[in-house]
């Protein structure tokens, strides 16, 4: 038989009120270890580690339209080069070279990417988005009907 009087309830660890494995604690400590996950990519953003994934696409997309417009201008660029040339060796040699100094033209670009205007995750707006100024003030204006004025009657 049990001694009741000598037993105390066993109770949980708990840390300031919550007890120590309830699904509070684990929701706190989520957040905890979310909210440093933040704190983390927020500090590899300022060190210039981390980069945005609308940044690099959009790097990439500036890189690939000049390509296009490179690679689109050669035709025009290398026509009247080789309208006059009847020797196929010549008029490979042309476009070689029109196609190596597109080629290295490109090997030099740099896409520009102002680091200044770019996004985070703290809800500063990103480049491209069509977030409104939060600094501007609303307009406020009434809407609906006109008040009724009031009426003094004797």
């Amino acid at each position: 038989m049990m001694n009741l009087v000598n037993e105390k309830p066993v109770r949980k660890p708990t840390t300031g009120g919550v007890i120590i494995g309830s699904s509070y604690d684990e929701a706190r400590t989520r957040k905890m270890n979310a909210d440093a996950e933040i704190a983390e990519l927020e500090l590899a953003k300022i060190r210039g580690t981390l980069c945005l994934t609308a940044d690099v696409v959009t790097a990439w997309e500036t890189v690939l339209h000049a390509c296009k417009a490179k690679f689109l201008s050669l035709p025009s660029k290398t026509a009247p080069l080789i309208s006059t040339e009847t020797e196929i060796a010549v008029i490979k040699d042309i476009l070689e070279a029109q196609i190596r100094e597109a080629l290295s033209e490109l090997s030099n670009y740099q896409p520009a990417i102002d680091p200044v205007h770019t996004g985070s995750a703290t809800g500063e707006p990103v480049a491209g988005d069509e977030a409104t100024d939060a600094a501007t003030a609303p307009k406020r204006g009434r809407v609906g009907r006109p008040r009724k004025t009031a009426r003094l009657t004797k």
